[in-house]
């Protein structure tokens, strides 16, 4: 556990390389749709909202010098009264101008971060459960939470502050220069320092909020393994464990945030520096023109000095921007890599007019590995036959590849080599979705849904009438519990089914496969949980209801799958036997083993 530790801290420390080029720009311009128009007014307001301002200091300088003089003679009150109106129509219209911009802005980020939200969960639906594999949850859930807000936040940036900053310094420095081009010099010689400073801060940060969010993917991956397995946590009194184990990868994120932002925090007092160093400068040698008396006046000066002000601001806006705009790449590019991951199980092939004929099964020279290579294959060689109609065991010992066998069926895997067939044709002929849907899956790990008992079990079928579903709860004997809670089908489950049983899950999750009505019905040890009683009283009934449909039955238990038509036997991913219950005992080593074995337990 030590090394383990180690090696994630070294993990962690290591530096995080990210290929720019790989960062998806067409997927993000792709989520302004439907959010177009208040991306384009955004700007063209803000645009709108800089010319408006930049007139101020100029009107402000006609003020000085027309209405209030030099201080000698009195202030000409129709010129104040007529300037000062003007500025405050011009304030007026910046501010609405401004807000106008800042409504869209907000419109148009929200639009595209719900846009790139659903086209990553979309993604995220398509994958198969290989691609799935290459994502920790955790890193899905920062993905589509953390990184959207931040692209979300340069966004809005982009479209609002980033072209107010570049127009305002352009029409800054244009009206400063036509006021006293000499004087401008000073921030031509000063403003190159600042782009220096911005550029260092923005190479150092970058990586560093690179490994910031692997944090959070550390973060996200811890939390969600703790509630998942809370019971768990509570059982063992293991508490003050989680709770250590969540302050030390808090504080991990606290160190990589802080390290970050101590970087990013160096920028503002830079630029602050050249520009108040700009501002010393222009009021040194502007007020000696002044008191000169040559070459500005007083309201130019002041004009001058709001320019200056102006031309700053935008700098330290630019750099702010930058520094945004570095972090966000790595977010961006977290979340491209999510986007241009492209499904290995897909319908590029498919017949797409092609329906599944029957539940008729065949493995032809299968094999298979969750990772490449001959030395690393969970199933191998396999050859197997099913008829249609047929209810088919599947037993063997604890990591035979039992599982792995009947997730190859629907497609949820495609095979290493070799071939699977369904309805006699090979399943990559066939659409995913025909592929699925005619076959019903009940998983080793049964998942209920947040909502009613009724809705849980439309998952199967959004269609099925009250009818179906009682009738597909009497197969797999949930009706009478259903029927004892007080709303019966319209009983809340809470979120994962945590007010019913292990038992009553399972049958509640056999009972949405069957609501299907599929033409092969694979149940992977989904029985464990119910008595022997109830679980031979589901079997009896997939007998008499599911004529014509193929049953497999992965167990533990040989009693669960003594009465089937074939039992296949599997031992380190390979199908040793295949025979019914009687034939096995008698010339199945393995399966003899099993059955002895129970049968003392029993005893």
């Amino acid at each position: 556990m030590a090394k383990l530790r180690v090696k994630r801290m070294e993990q962690d420390d290591e530096p995080f390389k990210i290929d720019i080029k790989k960062i998806s720009f067409k997927e993000f311009f792709s989520c302004i749709k439907g959010y177009g128009v208040p991306t384009i007014l955004a700007p063209l307001f803000i645009v709108a909202e800089v010319i408006l301002e930049v007139f101020i200091p100029m009107i402000m300088a006609s003020l000085i010098d027309k209405g209030i003089g030099n201080g000698i003679v009195e202030p000409n009150m129709n010129e104040v009264l007529k300037y000062g109106g003007i500025m405050l129509a011009l304030a007026f219209g910046a501010l609405v101008t401004g807000a106008l911009s800042a409504r869209f802005a907000a419109v148009a980020s929200q639009g595209f971060a719900k846009n790139l939200r659903r086209k990553l969960f979309n993604a995220v639906q398509s994958f198969s459960f290989r691609n799935v594999d290459k994502f920790s949850h955790g890193s899905l859930i920062t993905r589509l939470t953390t990184d959207v807000t931040f692209i979300q936040n340069t966004f809005m940036m982009l479209i609002r502050i980033a072209f107010r900053a570049p127009i305002m310094f352009t029409f800054s420095i244009a009206m400063a220069m036509s006021i006293n081009l000499k004087l401008s010099l000073i921030f031509i010689a000063i403003a190159p320092l600042m782009i220096i400073a911005i550029i260092i801060v923005g190479i150092v940060v970058f990586p560093l909020f690179g490994k910031m969010f692997k944090k959070f993917d550390n973060m996200n991956s811890r939390l969600q393994e703790n509630l998942r397995a809370i019971r768990v946590v509570k059982a063992f009194v293991r508490e003050d464990h989680e709770t250590e184990n969540f302050r030390k990868t808090a504080a991990d994120i606290q160190r990589a945030q802080v390290r970050a932002e101590r970087v990013m925090v160096y920028s503002q007092p830079m630029v602050q520096l050249c520009m108040y160093t700009c501002m010393v400068c222009v009021i040194w040698f502007g007020g000696g023109l002044v008191l000169r008396g040559t070459g500005m006046t007083l309201g130019e000066l002041n004009s001058f000095i709001s320019y200056i002000g102006q031309i700053l601001m935008s700098l330290l806006t630019v750099a702010m921007i930058f520094v945004n705009i570095f972090m966000t790449m790595q977010s961006a590019a977290r979340t491209s890599e999510v986007l241009s991951e492209y499904p290995d199980i897909n319908d590029d092939h498919a017949d797409q007019s092609l329906e599944v004929a029957d539940g008729s099964i065949a493995f032809e020279n299968v094999n298979f590995g969750y990772t490449e290579g001959e030395n690393k294959l969970v199933l191998k060689d396999v050859n197997l036959e099913i008829k249609s109609g047929e209810m088919v065991g599947i037993i063997g010992g604890t990591g035979s590849a039992k599982s792995t066998l009947v997730q190859l069926i629907p497609r949820l895997y495609d095979v290493s080599s070799g071939a699977v067939k369904v309805g006699g044709r090979d399943i990559r002929d066939y659409k995913i979705h025909t592929l699925r849907d005619s076959v019903a899956m009940v998983l080793q790990k049964n998942v209920l849904f947040s909502g009613t008992i009724k809705e849980n079990l439309k998952w199967g079928n959004d269609s099925a009438t009250d009818e179906e579903i009682i009738e597909a709860a009497k197969v797999a004997q949930a009706h009478d519990f259903v029927s004892s809670f007080p709303a019966g089908y319209e009983t809340d489950l809470g979120q994962g089914g945590v007010n019913v049983s292990g038992g009553q899950k399972q049958r509640l999750c056999i009972a949405r496969a069957l609501i299907k009505k599929p033409k092969i019905m694979i149940l992977d040890d989904s029985t464990s949980a119910v008595d022997t009683a109830t679980d031979a009283r589901i079997r009896r009934a997939f007998r008499q209801e599911l004529k014509g449909t193929t049953v497999i039955i992965i167990a533990q238990r040989i009693t669960s799958i003594s009465d089937c038509d074939k039992i296949i036997v599997m031992d380190k991913g390979v199908i040793t036997d295949v025979g019914t219950h009687r034939e096995l005992y008698e010339s199945s080593e393995i399966y003899r083993e099993i059955c002895i074995s129970q049968q003392k337990g029993v005893e």
